[in-house]
């Protein structure tokens, strides 16, 4: 049965080769492929609120981590990072992965999570994310260097986790030409 517990210091040299081979794949990640294990371990283990690790039996099967998207009125949203072993790929760990962090982002008093760069060419995991509710708010046009394709769009995507949706605008947004009929002077004749 796989167990999902918090990432202890010296978990991270067994995660450092998922980590390291994800990120010089240049297919997902915008880390640096030059980053050494010690900044590795900084950006993975020690900034996030939570990190955590997927294991059955004593392997290591992935990772993830949780944090605050924004400081001040922006911290009710979290932001966070999954990656799976090369071995366990195709067995459900990153989705019971996000559905655990879902949970512990409840409880850490998060009211929205929200992806911030997800890269749009990696098809499985945008798929998984919309099955587990999370919507597409943004594109980013060109804005990841992938290793095969080039410049490739990169998505925003969001999930509600509090009690309620968020209400909609009292008005509906206005595009351009109807902003300037509101707000335009009559022309003289």
């Amino acid at each position: 049965m796989i167990q999902i517990r918090p990432m202890q210091p010296e978990d991270f040299s067994r995660f450092w080769p998922t980590f390291h081979a994800v990120v010089s794949a240049r297919q997902t990640y915008a880390y640096d492929p030059a980053l050494t294990e010690e900044q590795a371990r900084t950006l993975w283990l020690d900034l996030p609120q939570h990190t955590l690790v997927a294991e059955e039996d004593g392997v290591l099967l992935g990772s993830y981590y949780l944090k605050a998207n924004a400081a001040g009125p922006g911290n009710h949203v979290c932001n966070c990072g999954y990656m799976v072993t090369e071995a366990a790929r195709g067995r459900g760990v990153a989705r019971l992965m996000c559905e655990h962090s879902q949970t512990l982002a409840r409880e850490s008093g998060f009211l929205a999570m929200q992806f911030n760069s997800v890269v749009a060419t990696n098809e499985v995991a945008v798929a998984l994310w919309q099955k587990l509710g999370f919507e597409v708010v943004g594109r980013l046009p060109k804005a990841y260097r992938h290793a095969q394709q080039g410049l490739v769009d990169c998505l925003v995507m969001f999930k509600w986790l509090g009690p309620q949706a968020p209400e909609a605008p009292a008005t509906p947004l206005i595009g351009r030409k109807n902003i300037e009929s509101v707000v335009s002077r009559p022309r003289r004749r």
